[in-house]
């Protein structure tokens, strides 16, 4: 009897070790750099298509109307990269066939005005969702992606200098081959 107690204890001990090793497996597979480069969707690929108004009740949409759009997915943080918000203000100021909207995760009071006086008055602020980020695959802020018109991926990465924002920007101009 004493035994069978201590085979079942020491099963479940071993069963228990088990499933954490396969979480620390995955949150090793998950997480670091390597990780972080794959975030995103392909170039080429298809980008989920929305539609969500704005504060002002203005819809946005995407695929967008303009021939690009950049949606950066980011919050209030935003705030910790001044030369990435320089690279949004001399995006939005040169590139008027670019539509540039912020997605944030969730609803944020703190975000919209935050943003606003970072200079980026002019960029719409979505309050997208959580299973949006995931069709996106973006897990990490703030990170750009440039659609086209079609609903086609023409650049997405991880961003965090304005020299990042206008080399997608030049990369998603580029003609895709088909």
């Amino acid at each position: 009897m004493i035994s069978a107690i201590v085979f079942v204890i020491v099963a479940v001990a071993l069963c228990v070790a088990a499933v954490l090793a396969l979480f620390a497996i995955t949150h090793v597979a998950m997480s670091g750099r390597e990780a972080i480069e794959r975030d995103g969707l392909r170039p080429g690929s298809r980008a989920p298509a929305w539609s969500i108004a704005d504060s002002t009740g203005r819809v946005h949409r995407s695929p967008p109307d303009k021939p690009l759009q950049l949606v950066v997915f980011t919050d209030h943080s935003l705030q910790r990269f001044p030369s990435l918000v320089d690279g949004l203000r001399t995006l939005i100021a040169e590139a008027a066939d670019v539509d540039v909207v912020v997605m944030l995760r969730q609803p944020s009071e703190v975000a919209e005005p935050v943003l606003r006086l970072l200079g980026l008055d002019a960029v719409p602020v979505l309050a997208g969702s959580p299973s949006l980020y995931g069709r996106y695959n973006v897990r990490v802020s703030p990170f750009a992606i440039f659609v086209d018109s079609a609903g086609v991926v023409r650049g997405s990465s991880l961003v965090n200098h304005d020299w990042q924002i206008a080399r997608l920007y030049q990369i998603a101009q580029l003609e895709v081959p088909v």
